[in-house]
Formats: structure tokens, sequence, C-alpha cells
């Protein structure tokens, strides 16, 4: 389906899941601009050499969706000395992580799983798309620890106002599984296997389900009629959606 994953993935040696939307086919012949929008996972671990890349990327704006223990735990990495403006906005609060499971049971990475993130209420994608909109603050890094969850979620809300149709939403979001032995082999080497966990364990965990995104986009579709629907819902404005395009999109 998407057939120039090299062209959009950063192979950076020690930031993993690094990748721009652009060129997808957008709505009405359009399509999504290069070097606006990059979905990635942490990047504390970066070495001399790829933060020289980083820099060059000219990075405006970091939107952070991790937890405040996980930033703390990991730090915010080095875009803010590159001069990119920190935005903090955690998909899941403190403690949600316990609200979550009784929301949904223990599903592990699921559709389901994802659709229990919107019950924290709309506050951070109200955030988020304010700076969609803003061309000011583009380009943007979204990302979260591993760059596949929360980040991918967010993604699939800014494709679906795009007008990027849902396989190749389904299409990027899978992705995700194109590095995940390139960073098994970095956690295996430099950081250690978490205990009670070998090397397959760790290749699931740190990938995605196939159906995920596609049960997340039905669910969507049966409550609330779609992704746009959604938004719409809890306050998005259309001047709103028709900035984010008119910034992001191109013929």
């Amino acid at each position: 389906m998407i057939e120039d994953y090299d062209a959009r993935h950063h192979r950076f040696d020690a930031c993993f899941n690094f990748r721009d939307i652009g060129g997808y086919a957008a709505a009405d012949g359009q399509q999504v601009r290069w070097g606006l929008y990059y979905r990635a996972g942490r990047q504390d671990r970066m070495t001399d050499h790829d933060i020289e890349r980083l820099a060059s990327l000219g990075i405006r704006t970091q939107i952070d969706l991790r937890k405040s223990d996980e930033v703390t735990d990991q730090g915010r990495g080095p875009l803010e000395r590159l001069g990119a403006e920190y935005c903090n906005l955690p998909v899941i609060p403190d403690g949600g992580i316990d609200q979550l499971a009784r929301l949904v049971g223990d599903t592990g990475i699921s559709g389901r799983r994802y659709l229990g993130y919107l019950e924290f209420g709309p506050d951070v994608w109200l955030a988020m798309f304010e700076l969609f909109a803003d061309a000011k603050r583009h380009p943007i890094l979204i990302h979260c620890t591993a760059g596949k969850d929360r980040t991918g979620v967010s993604t699939a809300f800014l494709l679906s106002v795009l007008g990027v149709h849902r396989t190749i939403i389904e299409a990027d979001y899978l992705l995700t599984n194109r590095d995940v032995s390139r960073q098994v082999d970095f956690i295996e080497r430099y950081v250690g296997l978490p205990e009670g966990m070998d090397r397959a364990d760790m290749q699931r965990a740190a990938g995605v389900p196939e159906n995920a995104m596609s049960d997340f986009l039905d669910g969507l579709e049966s409550r609330w009629g779609g992704a746009i629907g959604y938004l719409e819902h809890i306050g998005v404005t259309q001047a709103q959606m028709q900035a984010v395009r008119e910034a992001f999109l191109v013929r």
C-alpha cells in the first residue's frame, strides 16, 4: 500500500519510528505537504549525529503526548535546545492507566483501548488542533514514547481531516512495524530487555496489531459518524479544519 517507506522514514541511530506523513493523496486531488508533520518515538537517546540531522528539519513545535512520569523518566529530548516550542498534551492523564483498564479491560493494544483515550475528555484534541491550524507552528513533531499508539490516534485524526483515505491511514499506522526489529536491536544492545521478556515478547510490545486502527476508526464511525464527526462533536470548528487543510495540503 505505501511503497515509499524509505523516503518518509528518518533512520536515526537512537530514535525510532520517526517518519514524515507527506505525500499522501488527500481530498480534491491534493496531497499532504512534505516536511510539516513528523511522527516519532522518544528522542532522548539521540546521538550527536542524530541531533545534527534533527536540527536540519527545522521543527518549530514539539507535541509530547506522554504522561508526566514518562517525561520525568525519559526527559524531553533535544528539540527545545534546537529552538522548538515544547507542548505537553498527555493523551492519558496521570493516573489514567488504571482508569483506562477499568474502562476497556485488559485488551492490550487495540482499537477499543484507543477509543478509551477519548473518555479522558476533549481538551488534548482541542489544543492539538489549535496547533495544527496555526501554520506559524509548523513544522511539527508529535510523539509519545514509542510513537505508535497515542501518536497513531492523533495522526489518524489529522489525516482524516485532510481527506486522506482510510486505507492509507491504516497503512500509515502499520508502518510502525517496519522499524521494530531495529528498535529491539538497540534495546537489547544498549538497555537490556525488560525482566521477564525475551526478544519475541519485545517485538510484539514494540509493534502494533493489524486490526487496531481499523477497529478504532470503526468505533468512531459507529458512534460519531467518523473521525470528523467526533472532532465536530467536541468543538473543533469548521474554520479550524479549513485552516488545517490550507496549511498541510498542496496540489
